[in-house]
Formats: C-alpha cells, sequence, structure tokens
C-alpha cells in the first residue's frame, strides 16, 4: 500500500520480480521479510515488475529502494545508487528504477533518493524453490535495507 501523503515513508521498498520463477521472486521475498519486520517508518510494494502506477508512492518518499533479483557472477547482493532518468516515458509494459524516478518528478514535483539493490540469482526455471545462493543474498539484503532505514530514520544521507 503506498504511503499516505501526509506522513510519508522514511523508506519505500519496492520488491520486483516473478514469483513463480525460482530466484527471481528475491525482490518480492525480500519485500515481505520487510514488512514482517515491521520497521518504523518502513512501507514495502510488492509487484511483478515496476509500473508507472508505483511512481506516486515513490515520490511521497522520502527514499526509495527497488530490489530485483540478478544472475552473474555476484555471490553478494549490491546497493548501489540510481539518479533519475533523462526521460519519464515508459516504452514497454515495465518500468525501470531510472525511469520511475523520473516520472515521481515529472508527474509529482518530487524524487527522493533511490538506490536499485540486487540480489545474486541462479536459478530462473519454473517453480517456487530458491537456490542456497539466493536464500542467503534476501537474508543479507534484509539486513541491508534495515541498517538503510535506521539511517534515513536517524536523517542521514547516505548509506
Amino acid at each position: 500500500m503506498p504511503p499516505p501523503a501526509a506522513t510519508p515513508a522514511a523508506l519505500l521498498v519496492i520488491g520486483y520480480g516473478n514469483t513463480l520463477r525460482q530466484d527471481d521472486q528475491a525482490g518480492p521475498a525480500v519485500a515481505e521479510e520487510i514488512e514482517a519486520a515491521s520497521l518504523p517508518g518502513v512501507v514495502t510494494l510488492v509487484s511483478p515488475q515496476l509500473s508507472p502506477e508505483h511512481a506516486e508512492a515513490v515520490a511521497q518518499s522520502r527514499g526509495v529502494v527497488f530490489v530485483d533479483a540478478q544472475a552473474g557472477p555476484d555471490q553478494e547482493p549490491r546497493l548501489r545508487r540510481v539518479r533519475p532518468g533523462e526521460s519519464s516515458q515508459v516504452t514497454t509494459h515495465a518500468a525501470e528504477p531510472r525511469t520511475l524516478l523520473a516520472l515521481a518528478r515529472d508527474v509529482y514535483g518530487r524524487t527522493p533518493p533511490g538506490w536499485l539493490l540486487t540480489v545474486p540469482a541462479v536459478q530462473f526455471g519454473f517453480g517456487t524453490e530458491l537456490s542456497p545462493v539466493t536464500r542467503r543474498g534476501i537474508a543479507r539484503a534484509v539486513e541491508k535495507i534495515s541498517r538503510l532505514a535506521r539511517m534515513k530514520l536517524a536523517g542521514a544521507r547516505r548509506p
């Protein structure tokens, strides 16, 4: 659920990915664990993909973390800053984090700091079983978001 405009979330966590394709469900799994932790000031959204409808919640937050699975050699989750794109035009059925930040800027007049947190993934077949690499990555991603949430609540600007 998007945060109400009067009380912006200190941190919005959007976990996205296909929950029926093994490790691709890492983003939603992280968001669900963050939701279960009931961190003060943190609001979560789970979605199969990023879409323009998320721009309002992004604009209302004081910071946003986009969480997605990523195939590749990394064995650890990577948190990196994301800046708004030049254009807010969505040209496919799904948006990218940079595009959502630009859309929040162009439509709502506000762009919070944004981060992309990628969780290592190795299995993308049909099913719900997570690989050991992704299970470890989810736990570490939750730790990273928890630290970032504490910093946002304390008023710090950098993770």
